[in-house]
This record gives C-alpha cells, structure tokens and sequence, in this order.
C-alpha cells in the first residue's frame, strides 16, 4: 500500500481537515489547527505532505521520524502539520486491519471516557445559570474562563469579580459540579499568586494556565500558594517539550494537544512520560471532530487520562456543530458526563465528506481577539 495523494479542505469557524488517499483506495482523515495562520497550515501541509508520497502510510513511526528530523525543527505551525498527517496514517492503518487505533496502543485501559462542557464564553458571565444547564445535560464537569484581560498588577476588584463568578456556580449546583478554570496565560505571576489562593475556598478542579507557557518557572512558586491542581500543556508540543514541565514538579495535570504535541502516538508517549511523574492528564481538544476523535483513542488506552474536553457549544466554534460532519454521529453522544468507547475501525469516525467538500472555502481566515489593558498596553487573549 502506498500514499498517492493529500487533500484539504478549510472549514469555518477556524477548522482545517486532512484527507491522506492510497492506492488500494484506504483513505484516512486528520485534522490540523490553523488558529491565526491558516494559509501558512494549509501550504505547509502540502510542502510537507511531498515527502510522504509514495510510502507505506502503515510505517507510521518511521514517517513521523522523517517529518520531524529536519535540520530546523518543532514550531506550532510544523508540529501541528505532522500531527495532522500523523492522525491520518493511524485512521488508514486501523481501517486497514479492521481494528481502532486504541488496539494498536496497548488496547481499552477503561470502559467510558468523562468529558466536561465549556461555560461562560470568552469574557465569562452568567456562568450560573449555564452550569444548571450543563447539569441537567448530565455533565458532572465544567470548565470557564477564569477572567478577562488583567495587568501585570491590576484591581483586586477584577480578582474579586473572578471569586463571585466561582461562587456563583457553587451557590447553583453545589459540588455536583466539577470546576475547570481557564486563566488561558491571561495572567502574570503577581496576579497569578493572588488568584490561585483566593480560589482555595470553591475547591475547584484545577486551575490551567496561570501563566503563558514561555512563563512554566513561575508555576513553582504559583504552586507554593495554593492546594489546587495545576494543569497546564496545550500549546506544548512533542515529548522534549513536555520534559520540563515535568522536571518542574509542579504541575499535577498536563493537557497535550493531539493535533498539535505530534499526533496519536506522540500524546500516548507524553501521557506515558507524565504517569512516570504521578501526572494526570486532561487532553486539549477544543476543535472539531476528527481531532476529538482521535483524542479519544487516546483517551481509550491511557489510564492516567481522567477527563476529556470537548467542544459542543463552545464559545468560539461559531458556525457548524461537530455532528454536522459524521455519519455516526453516536461516536459524540454524552450520557450522564461520558462518551462510550468508540469501536469502529481507525479513528472510530464517519465522515461525511460530500458535506465537507460542500461547505469547504478558500481564503479562510480567523484571529484571536486583540485586546488591550486599561492604559493600552497589549494584554494576552
């Protein structure tokens, strides 16, 4: 069996899908982040997708060498590439012998995958009345943004408004409710400390990304003023990425992207680096629904794994819903806050691509919001 060609199709909100096609006609799917530089995703992807026609797509740990092996290497735009191309060869490969990718991995390490619902949008309010909602789905997890922009030293008034919103939910649903807090690298260390402290008392389930990546020494001392689980990891990539997040000791949940840290195999040899560390591990999947559906059988074979996100009504997919593009749509059916195991072959998903091919556009763009402080000066989104 050998590549013959790659395909891809630029979906909105801001999703960007691979279609890797072979000669015995096995055609596998991945899917690539294309945040703010779409265009570049797109073309690197075929540049680099060059190298691998021709080859056996089942060889999937020798074509991940050859992709990464550059003189230059790494970056989110080149590690989000291999991703997409990695995710793709593991969907041709489980077709190929008929089994999920998870039984390539070690096999199912649980019976169901817990999951938890974005609330409160991108500047989070009304964050209450969604969690009953989320509750009444059947979730037992929700995960917000914890604030809006805040200065180096900002107001305690805006840490403050962070604990009312925190204690709104508690107020609602009580402890039936897991709480995820996002700071999303929103804060600096000073804001940081103060925040992680303040919190203690509304028990949550952790808190993620205090502070940004280029910023993982300040989590030690973060981790100093608080009991509260700290994740951090998304914007990571590959094992060599994650090695000092993990020498830190810091950090108690580490939240790999599979369509970012180097696909499939990359994240199961993260996770298995952080159960070495007695980490937990919460992937990242805010996207559409061929990287979910990978994640998951990540998810599947993975014991230190405990949650899952997922992107069903989250604030920013503003567009099509992840159910529009399968055929078997019960693959993202959620009961009582779990997904079933997904069991058909490769990555367990049905694509419905005379719709993609439908919707597909060029000059696809997205950005993240630009905001500034109160003085102007730039603040992180």
């Amino acid at each position: 069996m050998q590549i013959t060609s790659l395909e891809i199709y630029k979906i909105k909100p801001r999703w960007l899908f691979l279609k890797i096609n072979t000669d015995e006609g096995i055609s596998g799917w991945g899917e690539l982040i294309s945040g703010t530089r779409t265009e570049t995703v797109a073309a690197g992807a075929r540049e680099i997708g060059n190298h691998i026609i021709g080859k056996d797509p089942r060889q999937i740990e020798d074509i991940w060498q050859e992709l990464y092996r550059f003189f230059f290497r790494g970056g989110p735009v080149e590690m989000t590439i291999i991703s997409g191309i990695e995710m793709a060869l593991w969907d041709i490969k489980g077709k190929f012998y008929n089994l999920p990718v998870y039984e390539f991995l070690g096999g199912k390490a649980r019976d169901k995958i817990k999951v938890y619902s974005w609330i409160g949008g991108d500047r989070p309010s009304d964050v209450a009345k969604e969690a009953l909602d989320r509750k009444a789905k059947g979730f037992q997890a929700v995960k917000m943004n914890g604030t809006e922009e805040l200065h180096y030293v900002d107001s305690f008034r805006k840490i403050q408004a962070v604990l009312d919103r925190v204690q709104s939910i508690r107020e609602a649903v009580g402890f039936d409710l897991e709480i995820g807090v996002d700071f999303h690298g929103r804060l600096h260390k000073p804001m940081a400390k103060v925040l992680a402290k303040e919190l203690e008392q509304f028990r949550p389930m952790f808190i993620e990304e205090p502070v940004l990546p280029e910023n993982n020494e300040a989590l030690r001392e973060i981790a100093n003023h608080t009991s509260i689980p700290i994740a951090t990891g998304e914007r990571s990539y590959t094992r060599w990425g994650f090695k000092g997040i993990f020498n830190s000791g810091a950090v108690d949940i580490i939240q790999p992207d599979v369509a970012l840290a180097g696909g499939i195999l990359e994240g199961k040899k993260i996770a298995a680096m952080a159960e070495a560390f007695d980490i937990a591990v919460a992937p990242h999947a805010p996207y559409g629904p061929i990287a979910l559906a990978a994640t998951l059988q990540l998810d599947v074979c993975t014991p230190n794994v405990f949650i899952q996100e997922q992107s069903l009504g989250i604030h920013y997919n503003q567009g099509f819903d992840l159910l529009d593009f399968v055929k078997n749509k019960e693959l993202f059916q959620y009961k009582d806050g779990f997904v079933d195991i997904p069991l058909k072959p490769g990555l367990g998903i049905e694509i419905d691509e005379n719709f993609v091919k439908q919707i597909s556009i060029d000059g696809l763009k997205w950005t993240n919001p630009k905001w500034r402080n109160y003085d102007g000066t730039f603040a992180e989104w």
